[in-house]
């Protein structure tokens, strides 16, 4: 892989949507009760899944799906209008993340590393790893396979710079379109992104400082039991198609949908971030 620019694959997508309504969580959508956290248990793997974007592999089938994504402010009368699900998994060396983004038009414009993917359709990632709010990551990608991760001393209302030159060193991953990309005269089916991100890459760079202890960390991996903040959100723009492909509207509103909702208009609110749990079922 090169760095900002991860695997992009169209093919058929075998993903059993249906099984993402899984009983473990309930009818399906269901939203969390206000001012509330989702969790997620975390299942270890002892096998790498193959990394094509596409979410087929066998090993995917030891981590649940999700439940669906919701608007950022946990508004229960305004549903997505697409759906997203997630599924994790971690070993010694990475933590996996998997998303399946439904998407009727499949929309990237951008393929260069660290470019500002939140102003067009993208997925991304948060993890705190100790929960403190404190010296946390963040890393976008768009249905072209871009990369934009940046480490945040803290959050944006507490002054807190944002990094860009930190890199996730040796980050593996891949997209799949299911559709055509970039094209409005079909209607597409979804996107899926597959990453495997290395546990000695989630450290603060050599320049950080500050009081937290996190600005200490050495990029260790968790131990079964120990429980990370992240989150997970997905933004969407309004489109106009024009001459076979798609335009941003000028001052469109963009929609930001969230495995666990923030209740407010800001995912830089680490306190609102889901729970996630490391464990070993097998």
């Amino acid at each position: 892989m090169i760095l900002g620019l991860i695997r992009v694959g169209v093919a058929s997508l075998v993903v059993s949507v249906q099984g993402c309504q899984s009983a473990a969580y309930g009818p399906w959508p269901r939203s969390p009760v206000a001012g509330t956290q989702r969790t997620y248990p975390c299942t270890y793997t002892a096998e790498k899944p193959s990394l094509d974007g596409s979410l087929t592999d066998p090993v995917w089938q030891l981590a649940p799906w999700s439940e669906p994504f919701v608007v950022i402010e946990g508004n229960q009368s305004a549903a997505p209008s697409q759906v997203t699900w997630i599924k994790l998994m971690w070993d010694k060396k990475y933590l996996y993340v998997g998303a399946l983004l439904m998407e009727t038009d499949v929309w990237a414009t951008q393929n260069q590393p660290d470019a500002k993917l939140f102003l067009e359709n993208n997925f991304e990632v948060f993890v705190d790893p100790d929960g403190d709010g404190q010296a946390y990551y963040e890393i976008e990608v768009n249905a072209k396979g871009a990369v934009f991760d940046l480490f945040l001393h803290k959050a944006y209302r507490e002054g807190g710079p944002a990094d860009h030159h930190w890199n996730c060193k040796e980050l593996d991953g891949a997209v799949h379109v299911e559709g055509t990309l970039n094209d409005s005269r079909d209607q597409d089916k979804s996107w899926s992104v597959e990453l495997a991100i290395p546990w000695g890459c989630l450290q603060p760079p050599a320049n950080a400082s500050g009081d937290s202890p996190e600005v200490q960390r050495s990029g260790d991996r968790p131990e079964i039991g120990d429980m990370w903040r992240m989150n997970f959100s997905r933004s969407q723009w309004e489109l106009n198609k024009s001459e076979g492909g798609y335009v941003k509207k000028d001052e469109g509103r963009v929609d930001r949908w969230v495995w666990s909702p923030q209740w407010v208009a800001d995912m830089h609110q680490p306190e609102h971030w889901g729970k996630v749990t490391f464990v070993r079922t097998h």
